[in-house]
């Protein structure tokens, strides 16, 4: 009955205001590489035709890397996975640049890079200790917090482990604490993050609400954005609209 109740909702409130939010981003002059990444992996989840793949891969380095950026070559690795595309040398240009059991020993490189690394099929359970063992209250913020979650759970799911399950149960649960009685998170960048993490970690049920939220949050014109219509929240707002779909 709750999987008819969520495609009920979906089918209700959804197709509407994902046309139009489609609609919306085939208008936008999308460049850089973040958007271009998001926007590509929204398609894919929709199943829809992808022009932004071949946009996406004549921004790539030479050395296989986008922009010489982990953040960024994380992003198109990632993205490029949910269209079954993965360059190996874009895998192997992350492995190098890890520096001990991190990537600069940031919090943010760590997740990205090793999410990516999960999606073109390859385990790094050092990258993933690091980020377990030095958690702290400097990255208990839920945008942080949410991006661990689904570094640790892509490469769980890869490893077919539970090594990290009880401390992402732990910080799921932290994450559905700071949620506003609207259902969202304050922000939109922030509550799609959550909402995504939850939904990888296991919690649909526990998201409807926040669905909810997200879908009444989206401007006439179909954008999703704080204020501004945004690219990149529009897009990712549309994928976990589709993760939510099809979980």
């Amino acid at each position: 009955m709750e999987s008819e109740k969520h495609s009920e909702m979906l089918s209700n409130l959804e197709l509407d205001i994902v046309k139009k939010g489609f609609e919306w981003l085939s208008a936008q002059q999308i460049q850089s590489v973040k958007e271009l990444s998001s926007t590509l992996s929204a398609h894919a989840l929709w199943g829809l035709p992808n022009p932004y793949i071949t946009r996406l891969i004549l921004k790539q380095e030479n050395d296989g890397s986008w922009n010489f950026s982990i953040r960024d070559t994380a992003r198109a690795c990632s993205a490029l996975s949910t269209e079954g595309i993965v360059f190996m040398a874009s895998g192997k240009w992350l492995l190098t640049r890890k520096r001990g059991n991190s990537w600069n020993d940031d919090v943010y490189d760590t997740a990205y890079a090793l999410g990516a690394l999960a999606d073109m099929g390859t385990q790094d359970r050092s990258g993933c200790k690091w980020l377990y063992e030095n958690y702290c209250p400097a990255w208990e913020q839920v945008g942080t917090t949410s991006l661990i979650i689904m570094a640790l759970k892509k490469q769980e799911n890869l490893a077919g482990s539970k090594d990290f399950d009880t401390f992402i149960r732990e910080k799921a649960e932290w994450i559905l604490s700071k949620r506003g009685q609207d259902g969202g998170w304050v922000y939109i960048s922030t509550s799609n993050l959550a909402i995504q993490a939850l939904l990888l970690a296991g919690f649909k049920d526990e998201i409807e609400d926040s669905v909810h939220w997200l879908l009444e949050n989206a401007h006439k014109n179909g954008a999703w954005g704080n204020k501004e219509d945004d690219i990149n929240a529009t897009a990712l707002a549309l994928s976990i609209l589709g993760l939510y779909k099809e979980a």
